[in-house]
């Protein structure tokens, strides 16, 4: 899958992850549309997040609008996401200081293949096109 030269905001989650440098989202036949559209194609842990559940009965759409943040959900899923060396609360901080916009732009430089403009996935940090290894850049 190629990094799309325009790219949706409801790709960022409520977490602060980036749903398009998901490795569902970038390597699946049929690829997960965002933690912010539909359940079809999403894991199990998509569909049934309570980070998600807490941001729509809190109101708001976004973790980092909650005086709360970061809570016990978004650390706890924070520490899950080190080993992929992505920090969602300082996506959620960009995001908020800078906006989506910058964000967006920011995200697609950094994980848009060199080789074959594809998207490197977070969680194995491999081009979606061309399986270039970005781990050791990354």
């Amino acid at each position: 899958m190629k990094m799309p030269k325009v790219s949706d905001e409801n790709m960022f989650a409520p977490c602060g992850m980036n749903c398009t440098v998901c490795y569902r989202h970038c390597f699946s036949k049929r690829p997960c549309e965002g933690c912010l559209k539909g359940v079809i194609d999403k894991p199990k842990h998509c569909r049934v997040c309570k980070i998600k559940d807490c941001v729509r009965e809190q109101g708001y759409k976004y973790c980092y609008e909650c005086d709360d943040f970061p809570c016990k959900l978004i650390k706890n899923l924070e520490r899950s996401y080190k080993k992929y060396k992505v920090s969602l609360i300082e996506n959620s901080l960009t995001v908020r200081e800078k906006g989506i916009g910058v964000f967006i732009l920011e995200q697609r430089e950094k994980y848009k293949c060199s080789e074959c403009k594809g998207i490197i996935s977070i969680h194995d940090r491999v081009c979606s096109e061309c399986n270039k290894d970005y781990n050791e850049i990354l």
